[in-house]
């Protein structure tokens, strides 16, 4: 295990796994733009460190993500505009890296989200909660609009979803967060640790490269007509198909062994 030194973020390497823990307990892990900035920081390394394979992100406390920081929103009440543009550029980069980062990405979701703390779940690919988890989207009740996170809420509940959430500011409980897609599951609190180690588990049974290529995949098909699919889809089958990993993955499962990403207990290939 490798861990690397934040201030209100802790980042550690369990194997092939980067795990992102939001550590402002006692501000329900509220973020400021030392956070936003730590955050982007560990995000680009999980993106660039060749032996981390998947990150989870999550908070510490019985907070997941409460979300700005209420000292944080004292001070930007008195930005110029310049600086508002500035601080909300970098929050939309942090949740365009998150959402397009090539590796998969999990969002153990312990408590309460809301409404930034909802926008980092929604831009992770996969998101469990804890059956006592609330989750809000009530910008328009401080006149504001969760303009940053909107891309990726939308994208997880639909725009009829989205307007019913944008427009109330209401609370969402976590059987309802399932019902409309903001997450996919729900686990007693006391079940969440071994749910997600059960999925990370079942991600790092996948080749590497085709998880990458499956979220480029998602990414872009929505954006096309049939005809350009068609011909992109085609294009990646047969690029993949006589890659390195395409064809040990495949060699594996006509000779009934596990690929040689698939490691043992030990971390080695199996």
């Amino acid at each position: 295990m490798s861990t690397n030194t934040y201030s209100t973020i802790r980042y550690e390497k369990i194997g092939e796994v980067a795990h992102i823990t939001l550590d402002r307990p006692k501000v329900h892990n509220a973020f400021n733009s030392v956070m936003i900035g730590e955050l982007l920081t560990a995000f680009a390394h999980i993106k660039d460190d060749p032996e981390v394979r998947m990150g989870v992100l999550t908070g510490e406390g019985k907070s997941f993500c409460a979300g700005a920081d209420l000292n944080w929103m004292r001070e930007i009440v008195r930005y110029s505009y310049e600086q508002n543009l500035e601080e909300s550029l970098q929050i939309a980069e942090l949740h365009h890296n998150i959402y397009t980062l090539p590796k998969p990405t999990v969002a153990k979701v312990n408590g309460t989200a809301i409404g930034g703390g909802t926008g980092f779940l929604s831009a992770c690919d996969i998101a469990i909660a804890s059956e006592e988890a609330r989750f809000g989207l009530s910008e328009v009740k401080l006149g504001l609009v969760p303009a940053a996170i909107s891309p990726y809420v939308v994208r997880k509940i639909g725009e009829s979803k989205a307007r019913e959430y944008f427009l109330t500011g209401v609370r969402i409980s976590a059987e309802r967060a399932v019902e409309i897609g903001l997450i996919n599951e729900i686990v007693p609190l006391r079940e969440l640790g071994d749910r997600v180690a059960e999925l990370v588990d079942q991600l790092l049974t996948s080749g590497p490269e085709a998880l990458a290529r499956c979220k480029e995949l998602i990414l872009n098909v929505a954006r096309m007509g049939t005809e350009e699919a068609g011909e992109y889809t085609a294009r990646m089958i047969a690029d993949l198909r006589i890659s390195a990993e395409g064809q040990e993955g495949m060699a594996a499962f006509l000779e009934k062994r596990k690929p040689s990403w698939v490691k043992g207990p030990e971390g080695k290939s199996q």
